[in-house]
């Protein structure tokens, strides 16, 4: 599977944006998905995931109550809605999908698949 992230930019403190993922080739509904980050010199870090059909997401601690994953299967995209952002959230923001049929994770080890990133810049 193939995915293509977009939406980020720069937004000031305590403003929202909404990234996207949207993914080709086989079914997406056979794919849970997660979402990453990567802040500069830093360690990649867990966002969230959400399970095959969306009725289960969880998320990283530092993004709690700020930030939501959904996903629309008919249309192949699933979306991370940062709200109340700050500027330690700035990072490069990354979708992952497991293998098919595999359960998301915390670990970024256990995917497989990858978009190429989108920057996101929080100015304070």
């Amino acid at each position: 599977v193939q995915l293509v992230e977009s939406g980020g930019g720069l937004v000031q403190a305590g403003g929202s944006l909404r990234l996207s993922c949207a993914a080709s080739g086989r079914t997406f509904s056979t794919y849970a998905m997660g979402w990453f980050r990567q802040a500069l010199g830093k360690e990649r870090e867990f966002v969230g995931a959400i399970s095959r059909f969306g009725d289960y997401t969880y998320y990283g601690d530092s993004v709690k109550g700020r930030f939501t994953i959904s996903r629309d299967n008919t249309r192949s995209t699933v979306y991370l809605q940062m709200n109340s952002l700050k500027p330690e959230d700035t990072a490069v923001y990354y979708c992952a999908a497991p293998g098919q049929y595999k359960s998301g994770s915390s670990s970024e080890a256990l995917y497989d698949y990858w978009g190429q990133g989108t920057q996101v810049t929080v100015s304070s």
